[in-house]
């Protein structure tokens, strides 16, 4: 038998197990086809409910009226309003020097404790996992009320700061930035962590290979590729940090603000307009930030390591 004889062979059988096969039951298809398109308007509902106040929220930001439920005009009277408030714009810069700061201190001990946790081996190493695991895990009002029981029964950290930066006079209780940064060190340790994890070590281990010694690979391989981990997570712990309101609210004192707080205190008072422009320039900050963090985190963090030894000097 020829090749072209086996060739019609082989079509001539394919045919005959195609007639065999049994036509699809239509009913299937459409019962396939019905429960896709259900788990696809659930979804669509769901994203609906979570977002839907949101974007409300944002239109009647610029309602002209005082309403929060009738727009009336398009207006950007709120937000003149809401620059013109001088206690608002106190708390905004509380929020931002107390983030910025906590998120830079949350930064370096972070990252210290994952290269201890990822690279190192010693006693108590499991206790001390689960330890920076905790403030991830426990509730928030759990970890305020802890805190304001550890500042009250030491004696520490209501006392304010007092300073002058820009022109601006700061009175922020230490308490304060201690009880954000005792939560942020966690999260920031978590992805230092991570990016760690994912790090090729032939490159340090080519660098110890030029004579270089310990500090110099850090400073000028390990610390590079880690980069996108560290600036990842100080941007998420300053995210953190600015929109916090139960750690803020519980061990910040009397008579001090943050922008949260300040909001809370404006809605006990009656909610206007305002509170949904600021509502939006924070909702637009903090997804700036982390759209910022997301897209640092996946960078590839290449690293040029130098070939002559003299470079690493």
């Amino acid at each position: 038998m020829t090749t072209s004889d086996e060739v019609t062979a082989q079509t001539r059988e394919v045919s005959r197990l195609r007639s065999l096969r049994r036509p699809p039951n239509p009913l299937f298809y459409w019962a396939d086809r019905l429960s896709k398109a259900s788990l696809s308007a659930y979804g669509l509902l769901g994203y609906i409910f979570l977002y839907a106040p949101i974007l409300l929220m944002i239109i009647f930001s610029f309602n002209a009226g005082r309403s929060t439920a009738q727009m009336t005009g398009a207006s950007l009277r709120w937000y003149q309003a809401m620059l013109e408030d001088g206690q608002l714009i106190l708390a905004m810069w509380n929020s931002l020097f107390i983030a910025s700061l906590s998120a830079l201190i949350s930064t370096i001990l972070g990252t210290l404790a994952a290269l201890a946790m990822e690279r190192y081996r010693f006693w108590g190493k499991l206790g001390v996992d689960a330890l920076l695991y905790l403030p991830i895990i426990i509730p928030d009002i759990a970890m305020a009320i802890m805190l304001l029981i550890f500042f009250n029964l030491s004696g520490l950290g209501f006392e304010p700061w007092r300073f002058t930066l820009f022109g601006l006079r700061f009175a922020i209780p230490y308490s304060v930035i201690i009880g954000h940064v005792a939560f942020n060190i966690s999260f920031v340790t978590v992805i230092v962590r991570a990016r760690l994890a994912q790090m090729d070590t032939t490159l340090e281990e080519a660098a110890q290979d030029l004579y270089v010694n310990s500090w110099q690979t850090f400073r000028k391989v390990t610390l590079p590729m880690l980069m996108p981990g560290i600036l990842g997570g100080a941007l998420l712990a300053f995210t953190l940090s600015l929109d916090d309101f139960v750690i803020t609210f519980f061990t910040s004192g009397a008579g001090f603000n943050t922008l949260p707080t300040y909001i809370f205190g404006m809605i006990k008072r009656g909610v206007t307009p305002k509170i949904n422009a600021i509502s939006t320039v924070m909702l637009v900050g903090s997804l700036l930030l982390v759209l910022g963090s997301l897209l640092i985190r996946r960078k590839d963090g290449a690293v040029k390591v130098p070939i002559d030894p003299g470079d690493w000097l």
